[in-house]
């Protein structure tokens, strides 16, 4: 739990962690807007099949928190074919700020994973909550993979987005969905100022990008696939919405 500090930023009221999912402050003080940093760090492989995660974050009036992880989370099958589950609830209240920035989910072949978000934002909440899907490790096939975000704000629904990939997906890789690409990402952008400027115009994405501005609410869904995910991040981090809030602040 992240709350507002005064003149020091953003403390951290709350920081708890078991294994396969711990966490560790990484910022010793936060950066000059007041943000504080956590990694996630894998206490055990996976997800494994059959396991069962929780996260749970909450980032209070006027602060400021960004949460990273060291790795990319390896999705691997159980030895009984069971379903694995990371639940990820995420509340912002008016005037705080979360930055979701983890590196990359990879389906291994034979993997069955449920990734679900629930995102609850007051007004004036900001967020920056980036999804980024690998289709297998070098070589193989793709798992099953789900990933379900909800995103509400000020009590409206934005946004539900469900992103199903594997063999239980019909069509998932035909030209409705990723066709030939191995990654794909997204960026999903929420900021209060836009409610009376609107987010920075279009840019140009490629080909294989959209941007989609959400009704109800101040807040922009940008997607990508590609090859690999240096050419996902390059088509999401380069236009001018997502250098704004994302990549224009990842290094300070």
């Amino acid at each position: 739990m992240a709350v507002a500090d005064g003149a020091r930023g953003t403390r951290l009221a709350e920081l708890h962690g078991e294994a396969p999912l711990l966490l560790r402050r990484t910022r010793a003080v936060p950066t000059d807007d007041g943000e504080v940093q956590v990694h996630l760090v894998g206490g055990a492989a996976g997800p494994l099949g059959g396991d069962r995660l929780r996260i749970e974050l909450t980032v209070g009036a006027g602060a400021l928190l960004c949460v990273r992880s060291v790795a990319a989370s390896l999705v691997l099958p159980g030895a009984g074919g069971e379903r694995s589950r990371l639940e990820v609830t995420a509340r912002v209240e008016a005037g705080g700020r979360l930055r979701w920035l983890p590196e990359p989910l990879i389906g291994a072949a034979r993997c069955d994973h449920l990734s679900r978000s629930v995102l609850e934002l007051a007004d004036g909440a900001a967020l920056v909550w980036r999804d980024e899907l690998v289709c297998g490790r070098h070589g193989e096939p793709v798992g099953d993979v789900r990933i379900d975000t909800t995103l509400r704000y000020g009590g409206r629904t934005l946004l539900r987005n469900e992103l199903a990939v594997g063999p239980r997906a019909p069509g998932w890789s035909g030209p409705a969905g990723l066709g030939a690409a191995r990654v794909t990402g997204s960026l999903l952008l929420v900021d209060p100022t836009w409610a009376v400027t609107g987010p920075p115009g279009p840019a140009p994405l490629g080909p294989y990008a959209a941007r989609l501005p959400l009704a109800g609410g101040p807040a922009v869904l940008l997607s990508a696939t590609g090859a690999d995910l240096a050419t996902v991040r390059d088509a999401l981090d380069g236009s001018r919405v997502g250098a704004s809030l994302s990549s224009g602040r990842e290094g300070k």
